[in-house]
């Protein structure tokens, strides 16, 4: 937005690591925990005293403020990040508390977790600090002959070159100089760099017509067709395999496909003791890590809790730490 060119990959995520920088520096520490009174005989909301103006001048912001309200109980919200380059995991490590990932075969998958958890440890933080959610697409009908004829239906609807042309422009490479049968070379393109690699990794056997196929639903994951018991099965043989945490559910129809996941698999799921039948009460973070709302210790956020961190920008803090995870 606003730009004559995109920013370069790697430079993208110099600039995420900074607007990460200011947010924590407003969020984690702009507000005291007990700078707000709600003194109402008083008419005093909060103490001046314990809200602390942020100054922060780096490469890519420049802002000078207070956060304008009292923070939530989180203070910041869960973060969730894809991207899985060497540059993006070295993000993970630092930022992330969940990660997105796609792939085709639960070897790859298991590999790419593994990745991710040591992306975490080698920023000085628990390998569990990060959760892992691969996508996955879901067709299911009450027998797998009914979801087979599902999934035939959809498919009478898609254009596979529709859903190709979508995902050219996620990997930046023209697909249409290529034969059907040609394998998909690799190319240096300023897109999405893991799933260009991915898909033309050696032996990975990707060509121009198992591309068409693979993405006539618009998706470049995993799709299960099949009765719930069938779901359910792939579904744990996936997190049996791989370490996985758990699934970012993509739709093929909406709302169809999240009514029928959420009416036929989750009762089997529940039923084999493998999801949850009530909510923790909670916030998100807590729900997912039962340690409470807010940012964990070690992680890179808490840094900018103390208010004498608030005027100055500390590039050194990052710089160290990419030193790090590259040993």
């Amino acid at each position: 937005m606003g730009l004559r060119r995109q920013i370069e990959h790697d430079r993208r995520y110099d600039q995420a690591d900074e607007y990460l920088e200011v947010l924590y520096k407003l969020l984690e520490g702009s507000w005291e925990d007990d700078a707000v009174l709600a003194d109402r005989a008083q008419r005093i909301y909060a103490q001046p005293g314990k809200v602390h103006k942020v100054v922060h001048h780096g490469e890519f912001y420049q802002v000078e403020g207070y956060h304008l309200c009292q923070p939530s109980p989180q203070r910041t919200p869960v973060l969730f990040q894809a991207g899985s380059s060497e540059r993006g995991l070295r993000f993970a490590g630092q930022h992330a508390e969940c990660v997105f990932i796609g792939g085709q075969n639960r070897e790859a998958v298991r590999q790419q977790v593994q990745r991710v958890r040591a992306s975490a440890l080698a920023a000085g933080r628990p390998a569990e600090a990060i959760k892992v959610f691969m996508g996955i697409g879901v067709i299911v009908a009450p027998s797998e002959a009914e979801a087979r004829d599902k999934h035939a239906e959809y498919l009478r609807h898609a254009s596979p070159e529709a859903g190709l042309a979508h995902f050219s422009s996620s990997t930046g490479i023209d697909f249409a100089r290529y034969a059907l049968d040609e394998p998909i070379r690799y190319q240096k393109t300023n897109a999405i760099e893991s799933v260009v690699k991915a898909f033309t990794a050696k032996g990975s056997g990707w060509t121009k017509r198992r591309l068409l196929e693979q993405h006539a639903l618009g998706s470049r994951y995993p799709l299960v067709v099949g009765s719930p018991s069938q779901v359910a099965d792939e579904l744990q043989a996936w997190i049996d395999e791989t370490d996985l945490d758990g699934f970012n559910l993509t739709r093929i129809v909406t709302p169809e496909s999240y009514a029928d996941f959420i009416d036929l698999v989750v009762p089997e799921l529940q039923n084999r003791g493998v999801y949850k039948t009530a909510y923790d009460e909670g916030s998100l973070r807590h729900k997912l890590f039962g340690q409470g709302p807010r940012l964990p210790d070690g992680h890179i956020g808490t840094h900018w809790r103390a208010p004498e961190r608030l005027t100055t920008t500390h590039r050194d803090l990052y710089r160290g730490l990419n030193a790090l995870s590259l040993l």
